[in-house]
């Protein structure tokens, strides 16, 4: 019995790590359940989910070149089971003047805003300090 990415499988958890659990498939080799790949919301501890020794149904993610293999058991729910992605939000135009990422600044123009916001700051920061020294020039006495 040959292992083929999607197809879905028993298996006997032989080993748990933090970051996932070992199974046994029908065929004898052994894969790997990503914790991300265990259940639909955040798993903090993969042992509150399955012990070594539980039957669990896998979904084989992918099969590496040098015989790894991945698995999912969140993904080998059925689709009534299973969360809906999440639609992706439309994008809004960036606020603060800067430009849409689908349309990039070159340099002169990055450089050209650069200096225009430096002489800004500085003429802001001038003025705040001349004040606080008695404003232009004025003499003291």
């Amino acid at each position: 019995m040959s292992i083929e990415v999607g197809s879905k499988l028993e298996g006997k958890v032989t080993g748990i790590t933090n970051f996932g659990a070992f199974v046994e498939l029908p065929n004898g080799s052994t894969g790997l359940v990503h914790i991300s790949e265990v259940a639909d919301n955040y798993v903090k501890d993969i042992n509150d989910h399955f012990k070594v020794g539980d039957m669990v149904e896998v979904k084989v993610m992918n099969v590496g070149a040098d015989g790894k293999i991945g698995l999912s058991i969140r993904k080998a729910k059925p689709e009534s089971e299973q969360r809906p992605e999440r639609p992706q939000r439309p994008q809004r135009p960036r606020q603060g003047g800067r430009p849409a990422p689908d349309r990039p600044e070159n340099f002169e123009q990055k450089m050209a805003k650069f200096m225009k916001d430096s002489e800004e700051r500085l003429s802001t920061l001038k003025r705040a300090t001349e004040s606080k020294r008695g404003g232009r020039g004025a003499s003291r006495g």
